[in-house]
């Protein structure tokens, strides 16, 4: 295994999908986890708090804790070694993303979700120390990693869990009902997206008219007006609150036609989007 030792490891945080570590003196926190995380130990120890019960980490373990947890985090040195670590942030958006990708016809028939809030993997897992190990390198480098760099680490973070266990298949993609993604929220983030209606049933866990009948619990628009409605205003925000280019803001919040654009806006907004 190779030894960086040509600089100091430093704090660092990438974005929302990476959060590192390093501490030589004992550190304590108290956290609400919003989002599931994954974390690898490098070095030192952690005792994590949760539920009355007392964990202790250390080299080489690694562990995930599930969102919706109130835990407590003591960070120690431990011979002669720094706590070194690094947790990886499963959002919600990301992980709402990953399922749009997978493979339907593969997900397990049954799955629940695990009550448990904190789950230790198995130690000396190839796939494990792979993902943790190529991290590494970025404490001692001023190199910031390419975002789809970044990606791959972390839906390599997400097979190793899916790996682990079929039950959290339920808890990391987060159904308001077992295999089911919440609607709103799907839509929110990929109504730029030419997808069919089969599609978005497809990717939210439900048959066509199961989708339906879900969608009418929120709006009282058919699911295509809702996504033609949302471009619209997504678009009128960027062209007049940012003052961008009319055909750039077509094409990017998911119209093929200007003139098609054009129409609907001047129908919603009564001037042309040039105006």
């Amino acid at each position: 295994m190779t030894e960086y030792t040509t600089q100091q490891p430093r704090n660092i945080a990438f974005a929302d999908v990476m959060l590192n570590y390093h501490y030589e003196e004992d550190s304590k926190c108290a956290l609400m986890v919003r989002d599931h995380i994954l974390f690898y130990i490098y070095s030192g120890e952690v005792e994590v708090h949760e539920n009355g019960h007392i964990t202790r980490l250390h080299k080489g373990d690694c562990a995930f804790i599930r969102k919706d947890n109130r835990v407590s985090l003591v960070k120690r040195p431990m011979n002669g070694e720094p706590y070194h670590a690094t947790v990886l942030r499963l959002t919600r958006h990301f992980l709402l993303d990953f399922y749009r990708r997978l493979n339907n016809a593969q997900l397990p028939d049954k799955s629940e979700r695990d009550k448990r809030s904190l789950l230790i993997l198995a130690a000396g897992r190839p796939d494990i120390l792979s993902l943790f190990e190529s991290i590494k390198p970025y404490y001692y480098s001023d190199a910031r990693p390419s975002e789809e760099w970044l990606d791959l680490k972390m839906a390599e973070g997400v097979f190793a869990l899916l790996h682990t266990d079929k039950n959290l298949y339920a808890s990391l993609f987060d159904f308001a009902e077992p295999w089911k993604i919440d609607i709103l929220d799907f839509m929110q983030h990929n109504y730029m997206y030419d997808l069919s209606l089969e599609e978005l049933a497809a990717f939210t866990g439900r048959s066509l008219s199961t989708f339906k009948r879900d969608f009418a619990k929120f709006s009282d628009q058919t699911p295509m007006k809702w996504i033609i409605r949302k471009r619209l205003e997504a678009a009128h925000d960027e062209i007049v609150g940012k003052g961008r280019k009319v055909s750039e803001v077509c094409m990017d919040v998911g119209f093929k036609s200007l003139s098609h654009f054009s129409r609907l806006y001047k129908q919603v907004y009564g001037t042309a989007p040039t105006k």
